[in-house]
């Protein structure tokens, strides 16, 4: 699905990803972890076509297509989606005429016709009890007056109503507490098909024991240098990064 082969980008003329190499196959979560200033953000960035990070070089395949050729519009049509790490708010936009306009936007280009207004509210009900958000929130606009938690479980709302090819959660457990993790994490993981993929960017294991990954991955000082099972997050979060930073730095000497 996802081939990002030695992917290199700046901002502002400073190198942050300095080789970035990853496969995600569909039916997968690949949870990316590193301290902060690491790159883990700026990957997600690149990946969505935000335009503050520049590619310096390395190729990026998503679904057989070169992603980085594409603009940011045709990424989210095509299947990739971001929650944000500070979702923001949009006064005035009514989160019913938000959704489907954007639901009709895939629909388009996948050849489908628009959804009518009365079959569009039937997918947001299905898709409201499936994440467990609130009608009084979804009848509002968008992210205004939510609280922090409230902001997250609307990213997964309008993740369920997207059905996206490729989630990419942006420390989606920022500044949660446990019940709405708990809800977060759950929306997640009912959504998971073998269609679909996810990577989930953390700092925290806590995390990744509602999400399981396949594949846990350290990216530290702009390079993945290291993967393994879910069994990785655990000892780091027991031992913390210094004990990687040491095996990277005794490899390299060597």
């Amino acid at each position: 699905m996802l081939i990002i082969n030695n992917l290199k980008a700046s901002i502002n003329n400073k190198e942050i990803l300095k080789g970035i190499n990853l496969t995600v196959k569909a039916g997968e979560v690949h949870a990316i972890m590193g301290p902060n200033g690491s790159g883990k953000s700026t990957l997600a960035s690149v990946l969505t076509g935000r335009e503050y990070a520049q590619v310096t070089s390395g190729k990026v395949s998503f679904l057989g297509d070169d992603l980085l050729e594409m603009i940011p519009e045709d990424r989210a049509r095509k299947g990739i989606f971001l929650s944000f790490q500070y979702p923001i708010e949009i006064p005035g936009v009514s989160m019913v005429n938000f959704m489907k306009t954007a639901l009709n936007e895939h629909r388009k280009y996948n050849g489908l016709a628009p959804l009518s207004a009365s079959d569009f509210l039937k997918v947001m009900r299905d898709k409201k009890s499936l994440v467990e958000i609130d009608s009084n929130l979804t009848n509002r606009a968008v992210n205004e007056g939510f609280s922090g938690g409230e902001k997250k479980k609307n990213e997964i709302f309008q993740m369920a109503l997207l059905e996206p090819k490729l989630a990419i959660l942006d420390e989606t457990d920022s500044g949660l507490d446990i019940d709405a993790l708990r809800i977060v994490a759950n929306g997640v993981t009912k959504l998971k098909t073998s269609e679909n993929a996810t990577i989930v960017i953390t700092h925290y294991q806590r995390l990744l024991d509602y999400i399981v990954p396949d594949f846990v991955h350290v990216l530290m000082d702009g390079r993945i240098v290291k993967s393994g099972t879910k069994e990785l997050a655990y000892e780091l979060e027991e031992k913390g990064y210094d004990w990687i930073k040491k095996e990277v730095y005794s490899e390299e000497k060597i």
